[in-house]
């Protein structure tokens, strides 16, 4: 059937764009979003998340862009790249997905294939997805249509682990669907493939990769946490621990984006359902999830010790994503420090050379600074490790703030005696 694949990519974000571009390459590919300026904007081929440049972009001459589902009702495999985000009480929220799949089910049709692409917990794709699909469409699942999986896997702002280099998990609802979802993978991902044994298996090891990664960063983090009442250097320590072979890199740090912060709560979410309740989990995100006020309280104690008046002081939050040389706010924790700070009456001033200003005023309210100006800050936290702020020197950061000025250094950006304290 390869030879006469036609893709549709749902969603043309951070994980469908990559992708769209490299089925691009081989196979009529339609990349669709809802979203009408995200589609003007590709069709000028320009992608503003960086992910894609403008030379990739025009080297797929097999993709299009439309926010017209008439467009699609051509496909015959259809991949599903929404978000999978949590609500305001931690918990799952489908919704983006269920919408994705009632979409689908007016478009589908005998022997089409739908492949999820969304972090999930185990069973989500066939017992929230696969109804939608059945009921819309009124077609009967692996009888009219067939379901894959494949997580993906992508990091944003990553220029080495990119698609086609990162091994693929693929799977489906039946043995034939599974290979014939695994050898379409195959025939763009360089690094090969793992055909898991179900839809479920491929869920639930998606899910765990980014809860190990969590559970180790809040143990790090507890550590941080200890070495600072013992007046010790927690880098100092992982450094000397590092020089085991077997000791794992971890750092500590805010715990953000839309993956590491979010995907726990999934698996949780699916394990308490059934009458589990996860402990090692959920405390790592209970660490996790306290680290901005954990830094803001540092802060404040650092500042009251110089004797700055912390009400109506001018702070200055240095990085806004969720990660370093990336323009991505998804879930980012940098948040968490400036609603704390705010609770001080203190007035906050972020600047982030990456972060388009119109989205953090939509996404969070935050208007970021357009440049920096020396002389006016009573506090500086350097909270992202952008490459424009590991370049700047100790004293022209410093020059930023007032004679007295405090300096906490989230990142390790600068040894432990030229700041004021690291975390």
């Amino acid at each position: 059937m390869l030879e006469n694949t036609k893709i549709a990519m749902i969603g043309l974000g951070y994980v469908g764009l990559p992708l769209a571009v490299e089925f691009g390459k081989k196979y009529t590919t339609v990349g669709f979003d809802i979203n009408r300026p995200r589609i003007d904007e590709l069709k000028t081929g320009h992608d503003h998340t960086l992910e894609v440049s403008d030379e990739e972009l025009a080297g797929a001459d097999k993709l299009s862009y439309t926010a017209d589902i008439e467009d699609i009702k051509s496909c015959n495999i259809y991949i599903v790249t929404v978000p999978t985000p949590i609500n305001e009480y931690k918990q799952p929220d489908l919704s983006p997905l269920e919408k994705a799949s009632d979409l689908l089910g007016k478009v589908i049709k005998q022997g089409d294939i739908v492949i999820y692409e969304s972090t999930v917990y185990p069973g989500a794709t066939e017992e929230v997805c696969v109804p939608i699909l059945e009921q819309v469409s009124g077609l009967k699942f692996n009888e009219n249509f067939y379901v894959g999986y494949s997580p993906e896997r992508i990091n944003p702002g990553d220029k080495e682990h990119r698609v086609t280099n990162i091994l693929k998990v693929t799977a489906g609802s039946t043995e034939a669907i599974a290979e014939q979802v695994d050898q379409l993978y195959k025939s763009i991902i360089t690094a090969g493939t793992h055909k898991a044994s179900s839809i479920k298996v491929a869920e639930a090891a998606k899910v765990i990769e980014n809860t190990q990664r969590d559970v180790n960063i809040a143990l790090i983090n507890e550590l941080a946490l200890i070495f600072n009442r013992l007046d010790i250097d927690t880098e100092e320590v992982l450094i000397a621990a590092g020089t085991k072979w077997n000791f794992l890199p971890f750092r500590p740090g805010l715990v953000g984006g839309h993956c590491i912060g979010v995907d726990p709560y999934y698996l949780t979410y699916k394990a308490q359902s059934i009458g589990y309740n996860p402990e090692i989990i959920l405390s790592g995100r209970r660490i996790n999830d306290g680290m901005g006020e954990y830094v803001v309280s540092r802060l404040v104690k650092l500042m009251l010790k110089k004797r700055l008046h912390v009400q109506d002081s001018n702070v200055l939050i240095m990085g806004l994503t969720f990660k370093e040389n990336c323009p991505d706010l998804r879930n980012t924790r940098v948040v968490d420090i400036i609603k704390e700070l705010e609770t001080y009456g203190v007035n906050i001033h972020v600047y982030d050379p990456w972060v388009d200003p119109e989205e953090a005023v939509v996404e969070y309210g935050i208007k970021p600074i357009a440049a920096l100006e020396e002389g006016k800050f009573d506090a500086i936290v350097l909270a992202v490790a952008h490459e424009q702020f590991k370049q700047m020197d100790i004293k022209q950061v410093r020059a930023l703030g007032k004679p007295d000025s405090v300096i906490y250094d989230l990142k390790y950006l600068f040894p432990a005696d030229l700041t004021d304290e690291r975390l």
